[in-house]
């Protein structure tokens, strides 16, 4: 009997080529991957943003059904030691908030005396989108906070919002391209604004029926940025209302961004959305608009009796 010794293969090793060739493969596969991850996440955030205002204009409808009115700011004072709480501040107990509404004694306490209720992050308040909805109350506040120094002390952290009131389309100052003269005979949008909600609008409350232009065709809430915009709070009435005289998103005339304390032309509207923003409308419906609106229209849309004929594209 012959005996045939059998030489064992040795396995070829994966050389160095073949495994850069799979390491470039798999590359190109995570960076088409990435991109419709990013899509499909921005799609989610952008669909809960729009449920969050959802919820809130249903809220300002209900304060409205059981009050007769809709929900003002009572601005009586700058600063924490006033109790200039906002529209939205009186919105808590409609959004499942009563608690927060009770714990801080609203409207009869000052801010400062209800600091640890004006610090609480509410989240229907926050965009998904946003960096705020992680970074916990904000120091740094207009009139209630410190920014260039504590304007009226003592300061209070205050919970951040990605949605305020609409005051309307009336502006005098900032930037020539914002000025625009109100359909209401005023050119001040901080205390006697053409919209729905404006820091004083506490002496003349508004009904739904004051909406002569249609409820859907006018601007109720829509979205701002609360790190691009100092004035930009929950509890706090200043901090709770922007102006549509001011376009969209906007920015210097040479593209770059105004800084957080410049009031005069970032008391407005932006948001974390790709091209655009969204607001609820007084009927309830919430919509996207682009950058692109023209500033006519988009005035237009933000007044409650101005008799323009407009609709948002």
């Amino acid at each position: 009997m012959t005996l045939v010794s059998v030489t064992p293969r040795h396995r070829q090793g994966v050389t160095l080529i073949e495994l850069l060739v799979v390491i470039g493969i798999v590359a190109i596969l995570i960076g088409l991957l990435l991109p419709a991850v990013q899509q499909v996440r921005a799609a989610a955030a952008r669909v809960n943003c729009q449920s969050n205002l959802k919820q809130i204009a249903l809220a300002i409808h209900a304060y409205h059904d059981t009050n007769g009115v809709l929900p003002i700011d009572s601005f009586d004072a700058f600063g924490p030691q006033s109790h200039s709480w906002s529209w939205l501040a009186r919105t808590l107990p409609f959004l499942e908030q009563d608690n927060l509404y009770r714990a801080g004694n609203i409207p009869s306490n000052t801010l400062y005396q209800s600091q640890v209720a004006v610090a609480t992050q509410v989240k229907v308040f926050l965009c998904p989108s946003d960096i705020a909805m992680s970074e916990g109350p904000r120091p740094d506040a207009a009139d209630l906070g410190v920014y260039h120094g504590p304007l009226y002390p003592p300061p209070i952290d205050a919970g951040q919002t990605n949605y305020k009131g609409v005051s309307g389309a009336n502006w005098q100052w900032g930037d020539p391209r914002w000025h625009n003269p109100g359909t209401n005979g005023s050119w001040d949008g901080l205390t006697s604004g053409d919209g729905l909600f404006y820091r004083g609008d506490f002496k003349s409350p508004k009904q739904l029926i004051s909406i002569t232009d249609g409820t859907s065709n006018t601007f109720m809430v829509g979205e701002d940025i609360p790190s691009k915009n100092n004035w930009c709070s929950w509890p706090y009435s200043n901090n709770a209302v922007g102006t549509c005289a001011i376009a969209p998103n906007a920015k210097r005339k040479n593209g770059t961004e105004y800084p957080s304390y410049d009031w005069f032309n970032v008391y407005s509207f932006r948001s974390r959305h790709a091209g655009g923003l969204q607001f609820a409308y007084a009927d309830c419906s919430v919509h996207y608009i682009t950058d692109s609106i023209t500033l006519q229209v988009y005035r237009a849309m933000a007044t409650i009796q101005g008799g323009e004929v407009a609709t948002a594209p």
